[in-house]
């Protein structure tokens, strides 16, 4: 089942907080994020835990990034 967590309007370290909780399962997560720090953090983060990412402009600034393992 898919996860959709959004931290849109949300600084550093707030995002990985939300999403590192949801990286020991295998179920794929999005994550709706709206600054370059956030993007790179949540990233960087999925990866050191086996997950791959697509990160996909959503406009207005958001990008969504697709989890999967």
């Amino acid at each position: 089942m898919l996860m959709l967590i959004d931290t849109r309007g949300l600084s550093c370290p707030q995002p990985v907080l939300m999403v590192y909780p949801h990286l020991s399962g295998s179920d794929p997560i999005d994550v709706l994020v709206d600054n370059t720090t956030s993007q790179e953090n949540v990233s960087r983060a999925a990866r050191r835990n086996g997950w791959n990412i697509e990160a996909r402009e959503e406009g207005d600034g958001v990008v969504r990034l697709e989890l999967r393992k």
